[in-house]
């Protein structure tokens, strides 16, 4: 009679679990960055047409209550009043869009598409007339407040941890949904916020319902 120790298939197991493990972890980060250096690439060459044309892709920003300009809610995040003005939102779209794209791309267009939408809807219903709303802090708030609570919804402890962390370092977008600066659409960070909040909801809807299946 033998007797054969099972330690060499589970060490050759366990060994090559953490290889997958960290090739998807690779992966994703991979992605992530992607993500962020296209759309920040995408940005800026927008700038760059804008700058060329003499601004006149400006004019394609949200123009509240004009319905016939309605259509201007698709563009508006991507297009800036001046290159001031990107350079000013391009570190926060590069850390909030890699930290929310680590989450997958379904996070990405969940949470983008939801910031655009609200954002643009409050703009346009609440905007101030004879004004044109550009850029992309919309979506600065947006993913902010997405990363901020959506382990709230989630319950995942490291989502809880990151927002914490978000919430300390992006204490100071707080006061940017307040009218207390001349030319700034305090409109589009609050209903950009709003748009966030709603797809970190959506978010951990999404997240119970599929460990409610796993449990049935």
């Amino acid at each position: 009679m033998t007797t054969r120790s099972s330690s060499g298939p589970t060490g050759a197991d366990s060994s090559t679990g953490k290889e997958v493990s960290r090739f998807k972890d690779r992966g994703r980060v991979s992605q992530a960055l992607i993500t962020t250096l296209v759309f920040l690439a995408m940005i800026w060459i927008v700038q760059i047409v804008n700058a060329l044309s003499g601004y006149r892709l400006t004019s394609l920003g949200i123009h509240p209550q004009d319905l016939s300009r309605i259509w201007g809610i698709l563009p508006a995040p991507f297009i800036h009043v001046d290159f001031g003005h990107l350079i000013a939102n391009t570190p926060a779209v590069a850390v909030l869009l890699f930290l929310v794209a680590l989450s997958g791309q379904k996070a990405v267009w969940a949470s983008t598409t939801m910031t655009m939408l609200v954002a643009g809807a409050g703009v346009f219903a609440f905007g101030g007339e004879n004004t044109v709303h550009v850029g992309a802090s919309s979506l600065i708030y947006g993913w902010a407040v997405f990363l901020a609570i959506r382990g709230l919804f989630t319950r995942r402890i490291l989502e809880i941890l990151l927002g914490v962390v978000v919430i300390i370092v992006y204490a100071g977008l707080f006061w940017g949904i307040f009218p207390n600066q001349p030319g700034v659409s305090w409109q589009g960070h609050l209903f950009g916020a709003v748009g966030g909040g709603l797809a970190a909801w959506g978010s951990g809807r999404t997240v119970q319902k599929e460990r409610a299946k796993t449990r049935s």
